[in-house]
């Protein structure tokens, strides 16, 4: 098979949500991009459901829902009947091993790629956020020092403006 992109991965990435910690695809969006029915995808899943455990898949329950619904262009008129299936990265592999389209399998491998650059950028965030907060740390310090430099600057000037009067030593001179 060839190794080219079937949609842009801006598409993919758009359809990635992230519900109860964890990165998931709905079965809807899943099934357009393999362009097969939901219910054609659900059936799939359902004949394999042992190949799905709960870290893999889990149905939205109706808070998440109507949550997620809001951020999601979904048609005015008919509906789902049934609370969508979202499907960890895990699940979507699996989807691999259950629909054998040319199609599908070429959108299987995209969305996998695209689940791991994700990976490295939330990675590559981190390592930038923790270097932000050494930065942070430095700086903190320096202003620290710099206020113990000033704070030491002004006695001094205190002590120039006002100066104690100080006992001569040596030999005194009586005139």
């Amino acid at each position: 098979m060839e190794n080219k992109m079937i949609l842009p991965d801006e598409i993919v990435m758009n359809q990635i949500y992230f519900i109860r910690d964890q990165k998931v695809m709905l079965d809807k969006q899943l099934a357009e991009l393999y362009q097969v029915s939901t219910s054609a995808l659900n059936q799939a899943v359902a004949r394999n459901f042992k190949r799905f455990p709960p870290d893999f898949m889990f149905q939205l329950n109706n808070n998440e829902w109507a949550n997620l619904k809001s951020q999601i262009e979904t048609s005015s008129w008919g509906g789902r009947r049934k609370l969508p299936y979202a499907f960890t990265e895990q699940g979507v592999a699996m989807l691999s091993g259950i629909l054998s389209s040319e199609r599908a399998i070429a959108v299987n491998i995209q969305i996998m790629r695209v689940f791991i650059r994700i990976r490295q950028m939330l990675i590559d965030n981190t390592e930038l956020r923790l270097e932000i907060e050494k930065i942070k740390n430095k700086l903190d310090n320096q202003d620290k020092n710099m206020e113990i430099v000033f704070r030491y600057l002004d006695e001094l000037i205190e002590v120039k403006d006002n100066p104690t009067p100080r006992k001569q030593i040596g030999f005194k001179s009586y005139d």
